[in-house]
């Protein structure tokens, strides 16, 4: 044990000492930094030459962040001549006459064969190609002729005006009461079917008075039905049996029985309005009868 333990302090007493006698190796970093520094100035060099582009032609030096072509459209002089035009009929030569390249002429004849249009005079700052300074010297001379143009891509329709048909009552079958608004065939069939057993009617307001049929649709087809024909079949209360009486929807069989009675009992009615002696007919329903009875 005792042999172990002087091995342990030796090895580490020996640790210590090796740094006293064992010096560590020194680099140089100067070679480095050379190169670092020789890259720098070349990567600054490379970058000073792409930013600007050289125009032999106007000897004018452009930023590298711009595209070449508008910077050479911008420096270029301008040779033109201004005068009153309308664009949307300015020939070739003449859009040469007012100094627009020969490339942008092309871009405009392939608007206008396309069926572009130029409606007002700051539409030709959309123009792929066109000169913003330029654009702005023309502006002011540009003439539209906007009749032309507008009445090509706005044609005036003549607005139809439609007129609903227009029915008698009186006349017309369950076909043309079909055509109106919410009638179907089983109330068109009511409607004719009511219409035959008073005999016809004498008012448009009779109409509505058809079993099923609601007012609501009632008051929309109204101003579709008239009343030419007035011609009413009447009942003779002096002659008609109990059966044709009660037959007639107003007159029903609780009155007709009643008139029957009253005939029976006192004789021919001289007049209609005798109907008035009979306690069950009130002066509305006499109102409603007088129409379809007589007396001859």
């Amino acid at each position: 044990m005792l042999v172990m333990l002087a091995i342990i302090i030796l090895s580490i007493l020996a640790q210590s000492l090796l740094s006293w006698f064992i010096k560590p190796a020194r680099y140089d970093h100067s070679e480095f930094e050379k190169e670092l520094a020789a890259l720098k100035i070349k990567k600054t060099d490379s970058a000073y030459k792409f930013k600007k582009k050289f125009d032999e032609r106007d000897d004018v030096y452009q930023p590298y962040n711009q595209p070449y072509e508008k910077k050479y459209q911008d420096q270029q002089p301008w040779k033109g001549e201004l005068f009153h035009f309308d664009p949307n009929t300015l020939d070739e030569k003449g859009w040469q006459r007012l100094g627009v390249r020969e490339k942008t002429i092309s871009t405009i004849k392939n608007f206008l064969s396309k069926g572009g249009k130029f409606y007002k005079a700051e539409d030709i700052k959309k123009i792929w190609g066109l000169n913003e300074e330029l654009a702005g010297r023309l502006i002011p001379y540009i003439q539209i002729e906007k009749k032309e143009y507008v009445s090509a891509e706005r044609p005036v329709y003549e607005k139809k005006t439609y007129t609903p048909a227009v029915i008698d009552i009186n006349t017309a079958d369950t076909t043309a009461f079909i055509a109106l608004p919410g009638i179907g065939s089983k109330l068109a069939q009511r409607i004719v079917t009511f219409r035959d057993k008073l005999g016809g009617f004498y008012t448009i307001d009779q109409v509505g008075e058809t079993f099923g049929l609601p007012d609501s649709t009632f008051q929309k087809l109204k101003p579709r039905l008239s009343l030419n024909n007035t011609s009413l079949r009447q009942v003779n209360i002096n002659t008609a049996t109990i059966d044709e009486l009660k037959a007639h929807p107003y007159i029903k069989y609780t009155i007709g029985n009643a008139i029957f009675q009253y005939r029976a009992q006192h004789g021919n009615f001289p007049a209609v309005k005798d109907l008035k002696k009979i306690m069950l007919i009130t002066e509305d329903v006499y109102r409603k009868l007088l129409p379809y009875v007589k007396v001859d």
